[in-house]
């Protein structure tokens, strides 16, 4: 993995398994009660802070993207692969999607009203994920909520097929949500709450955060 390779292995990945992730995903939401609670507490928590555009980045498929826009949110996505976005935009053809990068958004400073990067760390190696979070924190107005979902762990995967048995090229990234809050700090947020998903039945132990 070179530093800047992995921005390309992730997009190549994801624009192979697009369709087969959009299909195996598609209604996942219903089954998922505490995905909806956390996600309804975002948007309450955007509405609280004044409202405006949300940034879901990493928004693969738009799935999240469609279920923030449900709760009436203001809501737009961005993710690294067309592949993905091709599929967002077929399955939410009302909502905007772009092709974008999370180390360099293209977003002016104070842009959003609430930024949600949901699972999209994971395949971002840890100095990258670290210029992320000061994107979020360039982009976010003062008082905006960040909510971010990761696995939890201290191990690092190699991903080499998925979503289908197509073939990926990617690592996955399992940090302990100490780490990732002490990111967070570095990058000017105050962590305002923590929710752990210990997993179950082949779902992997995971972690949500919310930040200022």
């Amino acid at each position: 993995m070179t530093v800047d390779g992995w921005l390309q292995d992730t997009r190549t990945s994801y624009d192979t398994v697009a369709d087969s992730y959009a299909d195996m995903l598609r209604g996942h939401l219903e089954d998922s009660p505490y995905d909806q609670a956390l996600l309804n507490l975002f948007a309450d928590l955007v509405r609280r802070s004044g409202d405006g555009p949300v940034a879901d980045v990493g928004c693969g498929t738009g799935r999240i993207t469609g279920f923030l826009a449900g709760l009436g949110l203001d809501v737009f996505g961005i993710d690294l692969s067309p592949g993905m976005l091709a599929a967002a935009r077929r399955d939410h053809p009302g909502l905007r999607f772009s092709v974008g990068s999370m180390t360099d958004l293209d977003l002016p400073d104070d842009a959003v009203g609430g930024l949600l990067a949901w699972w999209s760390l994971i395949h971002v190696p840890d100095d990258a994920a670290r210029v992320a979070l000061g994107e979020f924190r360039r982009v976010l107005r003062a008082g905006a909520p960040l909510m971010v979902g990761f696995f939890v762990g201290d191990q690092v995967r190699f991903k080499s097929e998925g979503y289908g048995g197509h073939p990926m090229n990617l690592h996955v990234f399992h940090r302990p949500p100490e780490r990732v809050a002490g990111w967070l700090v570095e990058a000017g947020f105050t962590v305002e709450a923590r929710m752990d998903l210990p997993g179950s039945d082949g779902v992997l132990p995971g972690a949500v955060l919310v930040a200022r």
